[in-house]
Parts: C-alpha cells; sequence; structure tokens
C-alpha cells in the first residue's frame, strides 16, 4: 500500500444481507478519494482504503450513515465489542417474543379452520378485527427495519432482502386490509356476520413472516458471534496488570503503563505481561497458547519471552522490549481480525450472483402472480400467496454469509494451532497448490549448523585453519558464520582483525590478515574467484559432502590451505512432513545453495528427490518462476526474511516463524513455531475449509433452486404448495444452517478427520428435503 494511503476499519450496524453490504461499498465508492472498499456482512465490518487528502474518516461514516446503517471507527475494545453484539442479540430476541406473542393467537384462529377447538362459535366472527389489530403493531413496528431497509436500497437504486420482505409482508397485508375494510363497508359490521369469520384475510401470514425472519436473524446473530470466538480467547489471554520495579520496589500496575526499558518480576504461576528478554533468573514458560507448542520451553538469561504466555516453576526479571499493538499477541490478534475480514476469490461468485438475485426474484414474483391470476384465471388470493411466498422464500443471505463465516471460523482456529491464515485469498490458494519448495537451512533444518572436522591441507596446522577462518567469519552475516565461531570460541582459539573485508554473496568472504589475502566459502569461490585447482582439496570434499555436510574452504592467493565441515540436523518431523505431503498429492521440492553432492545427501535423509541446489539466495525466486511456468501453482516454505523474494514470487508463501515473528510481511501463512507438521495443518485447514464453503454454496443455491418453484406453486397440480409464512421459516432456517455448517470447523483437528463436518452436509441436505415435504404437507 503506498504510503500516502491510509487504512481504516468500521464497525457497521443495520445489515440485514449480502445485498446491504454492495449497497454500501456501491455508496462509498462515490466518494473521491477512496482506493478501495470491502464491506464485510458476516464480521459487521468495512474496510476503507483512502487518500486522506481527498476523504477523511467522518466522510466515510456519513456516507455510510446516509445509506441507512449506522457506522463508527472500530475499537480495540473487546468488551465494548461484546457489549454491542449482546445487545444486538437480546433486541432481536426481544422482538422475536414481543412479534411471537402478538401472532400466537392467529394460530388459534388458522386452527379453527380444521379443528373444533374450545370458543371456536363466538370467537369466529372475530376473528378479523382481533387479526388486524395483532398484525399491525408486528407489520409497523417490529416490521420497521424492513422498510427502513428497502427505503435505503430504492435511494440507491437497488434491491435488497428488506425489500423482499417488505413488499412480500406488505401485499398480504395489505391486501387483508382491503378485504376487511370492503367487507366493513359493505356489510355495515367489523365482525363477521352468521357466526363465520371475514372472508380472504392473510394478516396472520404477514404476521408469521416477519416473526419467522425476526427469528432466523436472532439464531444467526448468535451463530455469527460465535465465529469469532478465538479472537476473544485470544484478547482474554492478555493479564491486565504487571509487576513492575521502581526506585527498588516492585508494584502492581495496569498493562497499559508499561513502557519499553521497564523491569518486571514473574512469579511462578504468573502470565508474562509484555514481551521481553530476561534479566535474571530462570524458568520454564508454556507458549502453547501464542505458538501451539505444548512442552514448556526452558528460559534463562538472556532469551526472549512474549507476553501472554504462562510462567511455570521459576522467578525471573525480564527488560520489556515490546509493549501495546507492538507484541505478538497484539500483532496475531491484528492478523486475524484483519483475515477475518478479507475476501477469498471464491467469494465473488456468490456477489455475482446476489448482485441480480433480489431483482431476479422479484420478477419471478411477479410473473408467478400474473400467470396464476391472468393466465390460469386463479383467485386474486392464490396468486398472491403465491407472489408473496416466493419472495419471501428467497435467500440472498445464506450466499452471503457462505464465504466469510466459513473464513471467519477457519482463520480463528488456526491462530489457536499457532497457524496465522492472513487472508481469504492465502486460505483459498493453498487448496489448488501442487508443488511445494522447502528451503533447507531453518526449514528442513534446525539451523542450527555446528562444526564437525577441520582439516589441514597446506603448510599451517589445524588450530591455525580454524584462527584464520574464524577471524574473517567474524564479520560475516551468513548463518554458518556464527556456528564456526561459536565453535572456535570453544576452543580457545584466539580472533585476529580483519582488514579490507568483502562479502562475496553466493560464494563466501575475502579478507588480509598480516598482509597477506586469504579466502573461506564454496568451490564456486575458490574456482571462480580465487581460480585455484581444486583437486587437493577434492577428494575429502567429497566424502564430507556425502556425508551431508557443509564443506568450506580455506585458501589463500596461491593455495588451499585446509577445509572446515559443518553439519545441520534434519529436524525430527521433517521427514514425516514431506512423506505425508507427498501422500496428498503434492510434489515437494529442496532449495539450498549447498552444492549438488551435499544437497543429495540431506534431501536423501528426508526422502526428497526433487533438488535445486547451489542456488543463491537472488536466485530462488526465479527457480519458483521456473516451476510456475511448468504449470505448477506453487508454494514456497521460507523463514521469511532471507527467502522474502521466493515468498512474494510463490502463488502461496509459508514463513516460518519462532513465535515472536509474526509481523512477517512476507508469506501469506505464517507459523508460530518452526515445525513443518503445520505446513500439514496449514494445508488441512484451508481443504476443509475451502470444502465448507463450497457445502454452504451448494446449500445456499441448492435451497433457493427447489424453494422458489415451490413457493412459485408449479407443483400445485400435484398438490405440493407453501404457505407464505412457511416460506419465511424455510428461509430463516437456510441462513441458520449455512452459519452452523461454517461452525463446524472449530471441530477441526490438525492430523485428523472431522468426521461430524463431513456426515453434517448429508444430515442437513436430509434435513431441507424432509422440511419442504413436511411444509408442502402443512400448506395442503
Amino acid at each position: 500500500m503506498p504510503s500516502s494511503l491510509q487504512r481504516t476499519t468500521f464497525s457497521v450496524q443495520g445489515m440485514h444481507c449480502a445485498s446491504c453490504a454492495a449497497i454500501i461499498e456501491r455508496s462509498v465508492k462515490k466518494l473521491s478519494g477512496i482506493e478501495e472498499i470491502h464491506v464485510n456482512f458476516a464480521a459487521e465490518k468495512a474496510h476503507a482504503t483512502f487518500d486522506p487528502t481527498l476523504v477523511t474518516e467522518n466522510d466515510i461514516i456519513e456516507k455510510i450513515k446516509k445509506a441507512g446503517y449506522q457506522a463508527e471507527i472500530a475499537k480495540d475494545d473487546p468488551e465494548a465489542e461484546r457489549k454491542r453484539r449482546h445487545a444486538e442479540i437480546r433486541s432481536l430476541r426481544n422482538a422475536f417474543i414481543i412479534s411471537f406473542v402478538l401472532s400466537a393467537p392467529m394460530i388459534y384462529f388458522m386452527m379453527l379452520d380444521f379443528v373444533a377447538l374450545p370458543f371456536k362459535e363466538p370467537t369466529m366472527p372475530w376473528i378479523g378485527i382481533i387479526s388486524f389489530v395483532l398484525a399491525t403493531p408486528v407489520q409497523f413496528i417490529i416490521g420497521r427495519r424492513f422498510y427502513l431497509g428497502m427505503w435505503s436500497s430504492l435511494r440507491m437504486k437497488m434491491f435488497n432482502m428488506d425489500s423482499l420482505i417488505a413488499i412480500g409482508t406488505s401485499a398480504a397485508y395489505f391486501y387483508s386490509v382491503v378485504n376487511f375494510v370492503n367487507y366493513a363497508l359493505t356489510q355495515k359490521s367489523v365482525i363477521g356476520l352468521g357466526g363465520e369469520k371475514v372472508p380472504e384475510l392473510y394478516f396472520e401470514t404477514a404476521a408469521f413472516l416477519i416473526t419467522f425472519v425476526i427469528l432466523g436473524k436472532w439464531l444467526e446473530a448468535k451463530a455469527k458471534g460465535q465465529t469469532s470466538d478465538a479472537i476473544k480467547k485470544l484478547m482474554g489471554l492478555q493479564p491486565k496488570t504487571a509487576r513492575i520495579i521502581r526506585n527498588g520496589k516492585q508494584e502492581d500496575i495496569p498493562i497499559e503503563q508499561v513502557v519499553k526499558g521497564d523491569r518486571l518480576v514473574v512469579r511462578p504461576g504468573e502470565k508474562i505481561p509484555v514481551d521481553g528478554v530476561i534479566t535474571q533468573g530462570y524458568s520454564s514458560v508454556d507458549e502453547s497458547m501464542i505458538t501451539g507448542e505444548s512442552i514448556p520451553v526452558e528460559k534463562k538469561e538472556g532469551d526472549a519471552v512474549i507476553g501472554a504466555t504462562l510462567n511455570k516453576t521459576g522467578s525471573f526479571e525480564f527488560r520489556a522490549t515490546k509493549v501495546g499493538s507492538e507484541t505478538a499477541l497484539a500483532q496475531i490478534i491484528r492478523i486475524v481480525e484483519e483475515a477475518q475480514g478479507s475476501r477469498a476469490p471464491i467469494q465473488s461468485f456468490a456477489d455475482r450472483i446476489s448482485a441480480w438475485f433480489v431483482p431476479l426474484v422479484i420478477g419471478i414474483a411477479l410473473l408467478s402472480l400474473f400467470v396464476w391470476f391472468v393466465v390460469l384465471q386463479a383467485s386474486l388470493s392464490f396468486a398472491l400467496m403465491a407472489f408473496t411466498a416466493v419472495l419471501v422464500i428467497a435467500c440472498p443471505c445464506a450466499l452471503g454469509l457462505a464465504t466469510p463465516t466459513a473464513i471467519m471460523v477457519a482463520t480463528g482456529k488456526g491462530a489457536e494451532n499457532g497457524i496465522l491464515i492472513k487472508g481469504g485469498e492465502p486460505l483459498e490458494a493453498a487448496c489448488s497448490i501442487q508443488a511445494i519448495v522447502f528451503d533447507k537451512t531453518g526449514t528442513l533444518t534446525k539451523g542450527k549448523p555446528e562444526v564437525t572436522d577441520v582439516v589441514s591441507l597446506g603448510k599451517e596446522d589445524e588450530k591455525r585453519v580454524l584462527e584464520i577462518a574464524t577471524s574473517l567469519e567474524k564479520k560475516s552475516e551468513h548463518s554458518l558464520a556464527e556456528s564456526i565461531c561459536a565453535y572456535a570460541q570453544k576452543e580457545g582459539v584466539q580472533f585476529h582483525d580483519i582488514g579490507d573485508f568483502n562479502a562475496i554473496p553466493g560464494h563466501g568472504v575475502k579478507g588480509t590478515f598480516n598482509g597477506a589475502v586469504y579466502y573461506f566459502g564454496n568451490r564456486r569461490l575458490i574456482q571462480d574467484i580465487v581460480h585455484l585447482e581444486l583437486t587437493p582439496a577434492d577428494s575429502q570434499m567429497r566424502v564430507f559432502e556425502e556425508a551431508g555436510k557443509t564443506a568450506m574452504i580455506l585458501s589463500s592467493e596461491k593455495e588451499i590451505l585446509g577445509i572446515i565441515a559443518v553439519a545441520d540436523t534434519v529436524k525430527e518431523t521433517s521427514a514425516s512432513a514431506v512423506r505425508r505431503l507427498e501422500k496428498m498429492g503434492l510434489t515437494v521440492y529442496m532449495i539450498t545453495g549447498d552444492n549438488q553432492r551435499t544437497a543429495a545427501a540431506i534431501a536423501k535423509q528426508l526422502g526428497i528427490t526433487k533438488v535445486l541446489a547451489e542456488v543463491v539466495p537472488e536466485q530462488k525466486a526465479e527457480e519458483v518462476r521456473k516451476l510456475q511456468g511448468q504449470g505448477l501453482k506453487v508454494a514456497m516454505v521460507g523463514d521469511g526474511i532471507n527467502d522474502a523474494p521466493a515468498l512474494a514470487q510463490a502463488d502461496l508463501g509459508i514463513a516460518m516463524g519462532s513465535g515472536t515473528d509474526v509481523a512477517m510481511e512476507t508469506g501469506g501463512i505464517v507459523m508460530m513455531k518452526n515445525d513443518l507438521i503445520d505446513v500439514l495443518s496449514a494445508i488441512q485447514l484451508s481443504r476443509e475449509t475451502l470444502q465448507k464453503v463450497k457445502q454452504n454454496m451448494f446449500f445456499a443455491l441448492f435451497y433457493n433452486v427447489i424453494g422458489i418453484p415451490i413457493a412459485a406453486r408449479v407443483f400445485a397440480g400435484l398438490g405440493i404448495i407453501l404457505k407464505p409464512e412457511l416460506a419465511g421459516l424455510a428461509m430463516a432456517f437456510s441462513s441458520v444452517s449455512v452459519v452452523s455448517n461454517s461452525l463446524l470447523l472449530r471441530g477441526f483437528r490438525p492430523g485428523k478427520k472431522n468426521y461430524i463436518s463431513l456426515i453434517a452436509p448429508i444430515v442437513m441436505g436430509a434435513l431441507f428435503t424432509a422440511m419442504f415435504i413436511l411444509f408442502a404437507r402443512v400448506s395442503r
């Protein structure tokens, strides 16, 4: 994002379906300076990227309000968000109870047509006037939200779900009012004459439609609240206070008052308040709530600790290095929140359907009315009920909820397991991956190489070879340099000052010592830069490389002086992860700067047959591009720093973190712990999520494709019709079922099958079918 642009998240209230989100997007896009606006119906958030010199946050809020919705800048306040959601759920629950209480007597009235219930005779004449009195507040007080929503959409020259409900219930209500008034005028009475009820009244249809829709909204709001449970859990991890040392005394202060550099004390059983570095003491720390690693990690002086993790045994002091929004926990929450508000590419399919869905439904409803009343000469009441049923059974909500609810649950579940998925796009990309490229050092291996051999090949002895090599390497930033220096320090080797130091990327280092120029690096350095023959070192190099060791050569300008061999241990889970990835149908590659022989030895230990060796860091992205040129969808797994260009080039970048490196910008997926099994878990979670999205879309489309013709009474000749109020109940059920299906992802367990999630779609399909059969029978 260009530095001149600003990104702000807004909390939006009053949306009832995916069409509402489209209305807000269309409205805000009319403002100059808006680069991008994305409204997430399920999360009730709007994410705007804009030029602050042309448009302000207040301008955007006012534009959303003019479209008929409430908006404010989203606050980083979980308690306020929880209260707002509870207030919304409570409001819908109260509206449903009031609506149901007012509508309930009409159930009794409806049953009088079929069953001889008590008080039938004195009640029948009064049904019309009582129904009118009961249905009117339901229509205009409880149903007010639908009229407001329809008015907002009409101002934007669009239709939404509120339009369908408002038109459908108004048709039933006002048709009944006209018939009631007409009867009262012609019969000079507001009660039925001759002990009969006033005919052709459908007040109960309008009242029950609104009641059932409100019921669906209430259940949907409760279910949607559960999709963000992971965020609530993460926010709940943060301790409220910290024990700080000031002026030699310990005192408890609110965590918001901790600043960088403060000295803090943590006792056994307490949570670590912020990120920092231990300055005194030692302990073991349970980091499972952040990294997903179940085994407590031993911590000593100089080790980093992560805020919100649990101190187990010892007591220690530490210096705060990251506070507030900089802490690992705060960064995780930010990444998950942004991911939950993101849009997956597959969602564009639902958006395209939603764009023309409501106008099409209104067209089908009008066509049903015309065919039944004009062409087939059915009664107006019969045609009107078909018209109303079509309007209220159609459900764009289910389509709008299909993708975002699944993404919200999946990204939260990933965070619980130490897998940070940065949005819908990487989540979907993970499902289409065909090849996966692993960087060797620090990814497949532990990234902590150790010196195994020092060999002299010239006039200098082994100690002198190590002395010169270490003096050169102490200025290097290469991963092997630290290992060689640590080994030399342990051996008591003396370090010397090096002049004219020069790091040669992909080759090694060069420097001057005691007037002589020395080189230390790989084969390419000696052959291409120094131009020496490798014959004296070749046989020994071959032995080391075939054992999977990295051999580094020390030479002067005239001769090869010695070899230092370094070995990096393969991670315990790497071979298993590679095996399981191949079982999932993925082609696994290893990419490394090592020569072909060393790379082949490491690959053999891991069971990898595709090796990309002697690749310098800047060429890794090119190797990924070559694989993509073969038509493969490629994932790159690396450390997120040295491999940044390759991670960015890949169709999916997976960055291996270490608990604190969660802010890595490169990589669509970040692993909190350095375990390749998590790569499998990420792909497994992604596949289950996309499968859930497709199930949701199928149910939403299947429901509408089956439901609309039944509501239009296409099968009336077979005795299959659907009352509008039952059509409204079916519509409510469809939205709730989609959200509930997404919530089944909460049962995700890495490496295990979620059998409930697999069986649920079959059960749901059976329930849909049974629902339509039952409602059709009841409607006869």
